[in-house]
């Protein structure tokens, strides 16, 4: 447990920001959030530093979400990513110098991997804006740490999906699916790494034990692939669609063909992800016609 210790997370209103802050909720932190939606909604040296709180963990959930928005407005997809991670790290250097520090980044800094599944040694080579800017975010966590001594880990996220998701494949094809429309872009072969958000956010609570100077990286992934042809008929299944889906041939900019993570790293640390892909898909499909 870790009664009277306080964890920040910024993005804390988040689909993948208030998991987290859960998570850690529930193991006996003291959570404060930043971001939009949250009490503090600008994400500045200045005005965390008016949260009057001592800090003990930073996780930085904040950020562009979404790789078709940073193609089509990359200095504003940038302007959502690095400076605030700059403002986070600046905080905690002043004000809260021993906290460890989580920076959240995506698998996307991989672009198109040379092997699979895609270990964190791997060279990071994006092919769109938003995985540069995670590349850049990651970069200046760790000159910080080089620089400043400050204890930083960094969790690359793959295909994060679960209920609550409003946006991606799963929300799309579902909302596309129950009015008769099953035709998709892509080839439908394309492979990615579904992992849960609840697996997603358990890993990211437990890696900020593991914050080093040395910036230790982490793939978030199941270290299983799926095609998106297999997720979406198993998406229909349970959305009680009948039909297969069609794909148009045309791939959008920026999507890698295969994108599966090596997830050796985590399990060292006693991680391993618990939803099935079955399990979730079934369960986002409920949560689906529940809230659409």
């Amino acid at each position: 447990m870790t009664v009277g210790r306080t964890a920040l997370v910024t993005g804390g209103a988040g689909f993948i920001g208030s998991r987290v802050a859960a998570q850690l909720q529930s193991a006996g932190w003291t959570v404060a959030t930043a971001g939009r939606g949250c009490s503090v909604e600008t994400i500045t040296c200045d005005a965390l530093a008016g949260m009057g709180q001592k800090i003990d963990l930073a996780v930085h959930c904040a950020g562009g979400a979404s790789v078709a928005m940073s193609i089509g407005d990359p200095s504003g997809e940038f302007a959502k990513s690095v400076p605030p991670t700059v403002e986070l790290l600046e905080f905690i250097r002043r004000h809260h110098a021993s906290a460890s520090v989580v920076l959240v980044s995506s698998g996307a800094v991989y672009g198109q991997a040379a092997s699979f599944p895609t270990a964190e040694t791997a060279p990071t080579q994006p092919v769109s804006p938003y995985g540069l800017h995670k590349m850049v975010m990651e970069d200046i966590g760790r000159f910080y740490g080089r620089a400043y001594g400050m204890r930083i880990a960094i969790v690359r996220l793959f295909s994060v999906y679960g209920e609550g998701l409003r946006k991606q494949l799963l929300w799309d094809a579902s909302r596309k699916a129950l009015t008769g429309d099953l035709t998709f872009s892509g080839t439908g072969s394309e492979v990615r790494d579904w992992l849960h958000v609840s697996d997603a956010s358990s890993l990211i609570a437990l890696v900020g034990c593991s914050a080093s100077p040395e910036a230790p990286v982490f793939n978030g992934g199941s270290g299983t692939g799926s095609t998106v042809a297999t997720v979406l008929e198993r998406l229909f299944r349970a959305l009680g669609v009948a039909g297969i889906a069609k794909f148009s041939g045309a791939v959008r900019a920026g999507d890698p063909v295969s994108f599966v993570a090596d997830v050796r790293r985590a399990a060292a640390l006693g991680w391993a992800p618990r939803v099935a892909l079955d399990e979730g898909v079934t369960e986002y499909a409920r949560w689906f016609r529940e809230h659409r």
